[in-house]
């Protein structure tokens, strides 16, 4: 039976196939209640079990009154009202057998290490408190592989193998029990076999004090079984005697055990994150002003990292040195032990939340560049700095609603922590089986190797648009079938990158998957097809999925010739020139974004609103889950932290504006603050229970292009202000999420995101100021080493399209794409007929609906193609739906372990392929067929259906 492993605080791989599970202090739980078992619920479920809820894996979250209903058919609820586990023989005559009580997991940095050790890499037994703690629930299992109540018949007797294999934190996860039947005796005895590595550990409920523990003990239903040979019960005590998370996604991931006395806050984990932060940084931002360009994605870090800490733990001095006493006489070890995970995710966390260049130094660059105006360094720095921590600030007041409760899961993290455990915890290996350490090993070599073929010697097989091969000048084919400009019917890529380029298709839940791919078939795939072949408001006189502008002629809008001398808007030259056209999918998702806006708000307060209330009372409107009991071991961090943190930064972003006079009004500011205030719990929400996030795009651009109009560099600070508090706020929640599933002391956490992200922006600014004194003609089309600023042009256009000639002219009265506002009423109501029929039928699939992930699922779309949903469904239907229900077990081991080894596989092959054979020397290119077929294609040249009447549209 393969399980989780266990332990997400192990600093090395503990082997719990022969181990008892330590459990958590005592604190950790409620010690007044007495947790039991009931088989008879685990055969009802199995009947109940249906495909919706299967299909439905981790639903979002219902209202309070259906959370409250839904209590009573959670496993838990029957678990505390049901008889104990050692009354489940129903027919057994045997005594109760005593209370089961075993110590709690310990870690002693320097006790750990007996003094005539010379090195790290010696073994050590952990010391081992006889606190009695009580047991934690189980978990009642939906599957039937999950039974852990497993016999068979042996032919002769025999005893549990001792498993001989060093393990520095000795665990027993299941035991053995085996039953001699004698011929005539009434009495039998149970002999339970211990294996030698536990025999220190004591079981919760008996007195076991040498190797074999005999108990006296007559279960009747052993008196119906012949008597030759024995009969082998292996108890899987993991399931009986412990509580954990209510997902199966999160219980194939996240261990449910700690070790409170784990060191965290380590010398060498800042060194190795700090190091592996600024060097991770400053290379996104110089990859950031070139194309073609890879980034260094934290996924890698978290690898690259592994050995590092591994060298270090082996290596320093294990001595432990005394600070002087008029310094505190702190005591201190360079090596207080191996490597463990929480150092690793520490590291992990500082990247993920400050490796990313900047959104602000994209306003920078644009001001600079194309708005003639001077921007030193150290405003450079304040601007990021202010825009990258209020957001910080931000997502600590959220915790409660985001990061504490069960329902908020954030699939991101489960890939995580699955890579996580698999590098510091292995788990269950059955006979003939392999490891999740081996297979990521296994698969992401595969994938290292694999992504040559379609990322550089046969390129056709990520632009896998076969059909429009076949009929490459027809317009309607490529445009349906294709993969750069078309819609992606064609389903097929053998591109990694490519099905990934939303997300990994094995992160996300099966039923967001589902919403998402309906709304991409119905907004994409249904509705533009018919108006661009309708030529609905002139879509057919330009490509079909394009993220480039158009003017009447067909050409890309140029911005500079709407502009005057001071860089303002030009309107007589704006109507001697031409009003900005839209493709196919971008007017869709302007149109979709509008009705997002108020369908997001509408659909949070009608399915959150109880629980929000709740929250800001301080009721929990939810249970907590294990993973919640276990981080009250560790102090909170106060609330007034992150409101200093808050409005500190803001107010720095006023000094900001105010002394460089950037004609940002401090109103302004306060309303680009007050949207992100707003939108960060529904935008949390969804992205906690579907891995998408809510952006701002839309609405920090129509704002201030309204109500500053005219004026380009306050809109770009607004956009950059706003977009970027909510890009971060959400950023942070995840990774705090990411800390309580992995137990890390919140104030760990809190100066890791703090220091890292403050440290970052010095070091990325500084690389931004070198390249921009040092590089000659950089942002130009035909710069030597391709550092055209291809982002920033992007960023520029926008800046000039919203902030030049403004929405008012796009989408006001009398304009071409008007009809697009009434999205905004449709979106109010959108949720309303699918809450009021969940309300009237509480079991009815409608429950199931979330109206706002139909509609953000698809906000990719451009600059992503339809193959990069198309392909990214199909893959998320064999893992997370074929696979997931026919066979559970290998998807709860090896599922996320996957998505783990192909992201990281592929992330360092394409750097490497960058770096050794497209940077060097203009780069080597292999010319033939396959990486060129392709390219011969309507759909490659983004040719349009109709052809651009003489004189332009008018």
């Amino acid at each position: 039976m393969s399980r989780r492993p266990t332990s997400s605080a192990g600093g090395s791989r503990p082997f719990t196939s022969s181990a008892f599970r330590p459990p958590t202090v005592a604190g950790a739980f409620d010690q007044d209640t007495r947790y039991g078992y009931d088989n008879t619920y685990l055969e009802e479920e199995e009947e109940e079990e249906s495909d919706t809820d299967d299909l439905f894996a981790f639903v979002p979250p219902s209202t309070a009154d259906q959370q409250r209903n839904s209590q009573r058919q959670h496993p838990q609820y029957f678990l505390h009202n049901a008889p104990a586990y050692d009354q489940v023989f129903s027919n057994a005559a045997a005594p109760e057998a005593p209370s089961v009580t075993y110590p709690s997991s310990t870690f002693d940095p320097y006790a750990r290490f007996p003094a005539e050790v010379a090195g790290p890499s010696s073994l050590f037994t952990p010391p081992v408190s006889n606190i009695p703690v009580d047991s934690p629930p189980s978990t009642a299992s939906h599957q039937a592989t999950s039974d852990p109540y497993r016999m068979r018949r042996l032919s002769t007797a025999r005893t549990a193998t001792t498993d001989t294999r060093p393990s520095r934190t000795s665990a027993i996860s299941s035991r053995e029990i085996h039953v001699n039947l004698p011929s005539s005796p009434p009495e039998k005895t149970i002999e339970v076999d211990l294996p030698e590595s536990s025999r220190r550990k004591r079981h919760p409920s008996s007195t076991i004090g040498g190797e074999t523990a005999t108990l006296d003990w007559t279960p009747s239903m052993l008196e119906q079984d012949s008597r030759e040979g024995s009969i082998k019960m292996e108890f899987d005590f993991d399931a009986v005697n412990e509580e954990d998370s209510p997902f199966p996604e999160v219980r194939a991931s996240v261990s449910n055990i700690d070790d409170p006395e784990m060191p965290v806050m380590t010398l060498r984990m800042w060194v190795i994150g700090l190091i592996l932060c600024m060097v991770g940084g400053s290379m996104n931002v110089f990859f950031n002003f070139r194309q073609p360009a890879p980034s260094v994605s934290p996924l890698a870090l978290l690898i690259i990292s592994y050995p590092m800490g591994k060298f270090l733990a082996f290596v320093l001095p294990i001595t432990t040195y005394r600070l002087p006493r008029f310094l505190g006489g702190m005591e201190f070890s360079l090596n207080p032990g191996p490597w463990n995970i929480k150092e690793h995710v520490l590291v992990y966390i500082m990247a993920n939340v400050a490796i990313g260049p900047p959104y602000a130094i994209n306003a920078i660059v644009v001001t600079q560049l194309n708005y003639n105006t001077n921007v030193d360094y150290w405003f450079s720095v304040l601007l990021v700095v202010a825009t990258q921590l209020t957001g910080f600030g931000l997502a600590g007041l959220c915790r409660r609603f985001l990061v504490w409760p069960a329902g908020m899961v954030w699939p991101q993290n489960l890939v995580t922590c699955t890579l996580l455990n698999t590098l510091h915890a292995e788990d269950d290996e059955e006979p003939g089986g392999i490891t999740r350490y081996k297979y990521f090993l296994l698969v992401m070599t595969g994938a290292f190797f694999f992504f040559f073929i379609p990322g550089y010697l046969f390129q056709a097989l990520s632009v896998f648009s076969w059909i429009c091969w076949i009929f490459p000048n027809n317009v309607p084919v490529n445009q349906l079938f294709g993969v750069s400009s078309g819609l992606g019917m064609s389903l097929l890529t053998f591109d990694w990158s490519q099905i990934a380029w939303i997300g990994s298709p094995l992160m996300y839940p099966w039923w967001a998957e589902a919403h998402i791919f309906f709304g991409f078939v119905l907004f994409f795939w249904i509705i533009t097809p018919a108006m661009y072949y309708t030529n609905t408001w002139d879509l057919a006189y330009f490509p079909l999925n394009d993220d480039n502008p158009y003017d009447r002629l067909g050409q890309y809008y140029n911005v500079s010739r709407v502009l005057d001398s001071s860089n303002r808007f030009n309107l007589t030259a704006y109507n001697e020139y031409s009003p900005l056209y839209l493709p196919a999918t971008y007017a869709m998702t302007y149109l979709l974004a509008f009705a997002l806006s108020t369908c997001v708000l509408v659909h949070t307060a009608l399915y959150h609103g109880r629980s929000l209330l709740n929250g800001m009372k301080k009721i929990r409107s939810e249970q907590d889950d294990i993973h919640a009991k276990l981080m009250r071991n560790y102090p909170e961090v106060p609330d007034w932290w992150y409101i200093v943190f808050f409005v500190g930064f803001f107010l720095m972003m006023v000094v900001v504006v105010e002394v460089r006079h950037t004609s940002v009004p401090v109103w302004a500011l306060l309303l680009s603050v007050f949207l992100p205030t707003l939108y960060v719990l529904p935008s949390g929400f969804i992205y906690a229970m579907t891995g998408q996030g809510v952006s701002l795009n839309l609405l920090a651009q129509i704002i201030p292009g309204t109500l500053l109009a005219g004026n380009p560099v306050a809109n770009m600070i607004f956009k950059a202000y706003s977009v970027q508090t909510l890009t971060e706020a959400t950023s942070f929640v995840q990774d705090l999420k990411l800390g309580h599933y992995i137990k890390v002391p919140p104030r760990a956490t809190f100066v890791v995101q703090a220091v890292g992200t403050l440290m970052a922006s010095f070091v990325q600014l500084g690389v931004k100021q070198w390249m921009f004194d040092n590089v000659k003609d950089i942002c130009s089309p035909d710069q030597a080493s391709f550092l055209t600023c291809p982002h920033n042009q992007v960023y520029f256009t926008a800046s000039a399209v919203w902030g030049l000639i403004g929405p008012t002219r796009q989408f006001g009265k009398g304009s071409l794409y008007q009809p697009e506002l009434y999205a905004i009423i449709v979106g109010a109501f959108l949720p309303l007929p699918f809450w009021l029929w969940q309300r009237r039928y509480p079991n009815s699939w409608v429950k199931f609906v979330s109206t706002p992930v139909v509609l953000n699922g698809v906000s990719y779309i451009p600059p992503a193609g339809g193959i990069n949903y198309s392909a990214w469904f199909a893959t998320g239907f064999v893992f997370q739906y074929l696979v997931r229900k026919r066979n559970f077990a290998w998807w709860s081991k090896f599922n996320y372990v996957t998505s783990a080894a192909l992201d990281s596989g592929t992330v360092l092959s394409a750097i490497v392929i960058f770096f050794t054979l497209e940077f060097p020397k203009g780069g080597i290119y292999v010319t033939w067929w396959g990486n060129e077929v392709f390219q011969n294609t309507a759909d490659w040249t983004r040719v349009a259906l109709k052809q651009i009447p003489p004189g332009g549209i008018s």
